[in-house]
């Protein structure tokens, strides 16, 4: 499966501590992230890791183009709710992209952690069927 991993500023070492508690799982998919966070995971976990721009320089916008493609199979983003970010419409749309093509999307560590349980077990594999 094709994962994009995105995280606020905030939220960058809780990403890091994610991918390590749960490097087993993830090494054996494809990975891509927005820079920073991106480097900062690939760094701490020697994942490898399709490094796209900085999110507030469009990487978020690269990431969202490979989900209009179906080319992301789920989305981990790790969002600052408390702080308004100047790039939040572009949020919005990637979450709206998400939605409008079936991509399983977890904006919080718990719903990351339900959803990486849940493709460990197989429970996303049906994403598969949807490419083909």
């Amino acid at each position: 499966m094709n994962i994009a991993l995105i995280a606020h500023d905030s939220k960058k070492e809780l990403m890091v501590q994610f991918c390590i508690a749960y490097c087993g799982i993830l090494s054996r998919h494809t990975l891509c992230a927005t820079g920073v966070t991106g480097k900062l995971v690939s760094e701490a976990t020697g994942l490898e890791i399709q490094r796209f721009l900085g999110g507030a320089q469009g990487g978020d916008q690269q990431i969202a183009a490979r989900i209009a493609f179906n080319e992301v199979d789920m989305l981990i983003f790790l969002r600052d709710p408390q702080s308004p970010k100047p790039h939040e419409p572009n949020d919005i749309n990637l979450l709206r992209l998400c939605d409008m093509h079936n991509i399983p999307v977890a904006t919080n560590i718990a719903t990351g952690e339900v959803l990486i349980h849940g493709l460990e077990r197989g429970d996303l594999d049906w994403r598969n069927i949807v490419k083909s």
